[in-house]
């Protein structure tokens, strides 16, 4: 069970960050997927090995021979995962850290809610808003490929796909909701969210910039996200999907139990 009222106001308190974000989102989506062109494709490789390191950090070194593809390497390699980060780590600052430092958690523990309800509708409230940031990406990805380049991207592997990001946000949010549970001043909750998930992030591009940081891809879970294998159809893939949202669960308990035993008069 959750709180209506507290959703509410978290809703209404936050939904200016999620509009922020949907506007940055829907620019460089727009712009992307325009340049989808497999004629260019050759002049997008000759690009990738000016600058291979580069590229490859980021992703975008093989631009692929079909839609999915591209937009997979272009967009999910970096953005669709990195924007939506920084919006996970400041609503999880926002919804836990910040009525302790402003001294109002003790209004919100007044009131006749258990503490189990109160969290509950914070979970709630974070899962809320990341699923509807990428039903969002996903609705227009498929739209502004339709539009451009009707029949051209193969729309079930696409939401296999997002079923994979959302996979992967959830844990981001998780593990800052964990974070903030734990931690009761926010310089600890928002550095160490923000210092694993950038940490995890810078991780993954330089295993990305060649062979020779291959193996650090074994350090990060965002590794787990596996484009690739999905657009391919490897089943270990969606292993790996299930693994994140395993994660996601499992910190999600920790928080909510370390919220519901700790010392919070204040």
């Amino acid at each position: 069970m959750i709180n209506l009222t507290l959703l509410k106001k978290e809703i209404k308190s936050n939904y200016k960050i999620l509009l922020i974000l949907i506007g940055v989102l829907t620019l460089y989506s727009s712009m992307i997927i325009s340049m989808f062109d497999p004629k260019l494709g050759e002049s997008l490789k000759q690009m990738a090995e000016s600058m291979p390191g580069l590229f490859s950090a980021f992703k975008m070194s093989d631009p692929g021979s079909t839609m999915i593809e591209f937009i997979s390497n272009y967009l999910y390699g970096f953005l669709f995962v990195a924007f939506p980060m920084i919006f996970s780590i400041i609503l999880s600052n926002r919804l836990i850290t910040r009525y302790i430092d402003k001294g109002s958690m003790s209004y919100i523990l007044s009131t006749p809610n258990r503490r189990g309800k109160i969290i509950a509708t914070w979970i709630f409230t974070m899962i809320l808003m990341v699923l509807i940031l990428i039903v969002y990406v996903t609705v227009l990805s498929i739209v502004l490929s339709q539009v451009m380049f009707e029949g051209e991207l193969d729309i079930g592997k696409f939401l296999v796909m997002n079923i994979g990001l959302f996979g992967l946000q959830a844990f981001i949010v998780a593990l800052c909701f964990m974070f903030s549970c734990i931690f009761s001043d926010s310089k600890y909750a928002l550095g160490l969210s923000a210092a694993f998930n950038v940490g995890f992030l810078l991780i993954q591009m330089l295993s990305q910039a060649g062979d020779k940081f291959e193996k650090l891809k074994y350090l990060t879970p965002l590794t787990l996200f596996d484009t690739s294998g999905i657009v391919a159809g490897d089943e270990s893939s969606y292993i790996c999907m299930g693994v994140l949202y395993l994660l996601a669960a499992v910190m999600f308990i920790i928080g909510a139990l370390v919220f519901s035993k700790k010392d919070l008069s204040v």
